[in-house]
């Protein structure tokens, strides 16, 4: 019997997978057995992604575009079907931060960190999911939300706007999908030892508020991420469907 968490034969779509969380993410699903297409908007960034992948004996593809544009986004995966490379399991990562107070905010700034972070997941998904109806046997996305899927802090709104959204995207792809045996999850990440958190882990009074508010007494890693991530690609998460699975140390769990 195949193991319920072997991604042999798929070929998993990562966008923002250059560096931290997606990285982690797509070598976790590489590992696994999937054929990983990485993406970034650097074409240099992400095929230096690719080569190492390659160095390390781990099947991936290139494919570099900037998730917020909708023409581009169509033209990589019209760029996808002519290569032969088939989309199974999508994993809606990129995303950025920016912390402002909201009445400092402009409306560009609102707009470029919820486009990044949640109008992409729209425009990628809808894709990917375009093809995997096509095909008609099933598929997987992946949204990366956030502890802000669910509860706020000050200085991040668009952010948390975005995250809040995420989650209910995801419920609205698996409502819409589920009939063509697609499953849609999300991921929420608590505080994650990355570089797009190297200010906060710099500031000792918040490093030691993150250890002493997280009941695990620690940050999260990427690679606490992975084996959630292999478990909603695989054939094990069949019938679980637009639900948001909290990957962090216990912090939304306690007061």
């Amino acid at each position: 019997m195949p193991s319920l968490f072997d991604l042999s034969g798929r070929t998993a779509l990562v966008t923002g997978s250059t560096a931290g969380l997606g990285l982690a993410i797509a070598r976790g699903l590489a590992e696994a057995g999937a054929h990983v297409v990485l993406n970034g908007r650097d074409p240099g960034r992400t095929e230096a992604a690719r080569a190492g992948f390659a160095e390390a004996g781990l099947p991936a593809s290139a494919s570099a575009f900037d998730v917020t544009d909708e023409a581009a986004v169509e033209a990589a995966f019209e760029r996808l079907d002519t290569a032969g490379i088939a989309v199974d399991i999508l994993v809606n990562n990129a995303g950025i931060q920016l912390r402002k107070p909201l009445v400092e905010l402009t409306a560009a700034d609102w707009r470029r960190v919820v486009d990044t972070n949640l109008t992409s997941a729209f425009l990628v998904g809808r894709e990917a999911a375009r093809r995997m109806i096509a095909r008609g046997r099933g598929g997987k996305v992946i949204n990366i939300g956030s502890l802000t899927s669910e509860v706020a802090r000050a200085t991040v709104a668009p952010y948390t706007a975005a995250k809040g959204g995420l989650k209910l995207l995801t419920r609205s792809m698996a409502a819409e999908w589920a009939v063509h045996d697609i499953q849609a999850n999300a991921i929420g990440p608590g505080y994650m030892l990355t570089e797009m958190n190297g200010a906060l882990i710099e500031d000792e009074a918040f490093d030691a508020w993150v250890k002493r508010r997280t009941p695990s007494g620690r940050w999260g890693t990427p690679e606490d991420l992975v084996g959630t991530a292999v478990y909603l690609a695989s054939p094990a998460s069949a019938y679980v469907n637009g639900q948001i699975i909290y990957v962090d140390g216990g912090m939304l769990a306690v007061l």
